[in-house]
């Protein structure tokens, strides 16, 4: 009983920390520019991690094909997806970019499908059909799709292709090293983008490196930290559920802190999104070893 409670606290603190951050993303932008804020946020980010990779002696890659692997994961799923998060901020409200960043388990499903030959389940292809439903009824509630709703429906993208790539050369990697790293790498690349693709600008007060702090350790660190400790504590497939949870975060983290409306099209369409994770998330059902012998012995 006191595992489950624990276990239950920690899906709750990691899924709130991704959610609420778009929140404080938002509002950080007040301060600092938006590729300039998600830079300076992983940046920070890597840098710790790398830190304590070192200090523990965490075993890195030993050649430049693997470096070059950890680079571009950090190019798409830090550099990419932050950096469509952050602006996206600029013109929707962070509860509809919550929305649509974490429909990425649904584009899962369909680019491992068309680009690596990935075979699903009919409970996983309900679940993108339901979800992408839900997208539908939450965009046209809009008369005019702004650009941070492709920049919202973008993010999700990178962090599909970002996903199928750690799943496809993860395994070779040490997750704290790749985690790490990827973090700097991204990071970097958003701040030369600051440079070329935006007018940037850094406000440096109380409130704008609190935001960067929070960003940077619990919305960053302690976010990641929590969230691999519960994959590799639980049922990956059952973990992976529970993230329809952030972008519910998100949304009432938007209307609490900044006011942001929930609509009816809104609350309809971020239900099916998240019953569309669910099913995509659906784990499949283990037949026990007894059970194959007794199978066996029948025969």
């Amino acid at each position: 009983m006191k595992e489950k409670l624990i276990f239950s606290f920690l899906v709750i603190l990691t899924t709130g920390l991704m959610g609420s951050s778009f929140v404080v993303a938002k509002i950080g932008l007040i301060y600092i520019s938006p590729l300039l804020l998600a830079g300076i946020r992983f940046t920070i980010a890597g840098s710790i991690m790398i830190f304590f990779v070192l200090l523990f002696k965490r075993t890195h890659p030993r050649n430049r094909v693997t470096w070059a692997k950890v680079v571009l994961i950090g190019a798409i799923q830090t550099a990419g997806v932050m950096g469509a998060i952050f602006l996206s901020l600029r013109t929707i409200t962070s509860g509809e970019s919550a929305i649509l960043t974490f429909m990425n388990p649904l584009l899962v499903v369909l680019i491992g499908t068309l680009a690596l030959g990935m075979r699903y389940r009919v409970v996983q292809w309900l679940g993108v059909f339901v979800g992408f439903a839900g997208v539908f009824v939450t965009m046209g509630s809009h008369l005019d799709i702004q650009i941070g709703t492709l920049l919202g429906f973008l993010s999700a993208v990178f962090w599909a292709v970002g996903t199928l790539l750690i799943k496809k050369w993860g395994s070779a990697i040490d997750i704290w090293v790749l985690t790490a790293y990827q973090m700097l790498f991204g990071g970097l690349i958003l701040l030369i983008g600051s440079v070329f693709l935006e007018a940037s600008y850094l406000v440096l007060n109380t409130a704008s490196i609190s935001i960067l702090l929070w960003l940077s350790i619990p919305a960053s660190i302690v976010q990641f930290t929590i969230w691999f400790y519960l994959l590799q504590k639980g049922d990956s497939g059952k973990v992976s559920a529970f993230l329809f949870l952030a972008p519910f975060f998100g949304i009432i983290s938007g209307w609490l802190v900044l006011g942001e409306e929930i609509g009816l099209p809104l609350l309809i369409g971020g239900s099916l999104i998240f019953v569309g994770i669910f099913l995509v998330n659906w784990p499949e059902e283990r037949i026990p070893a007894n059970a194959n012998l007794y199978s066996d012995l029948k025969q």
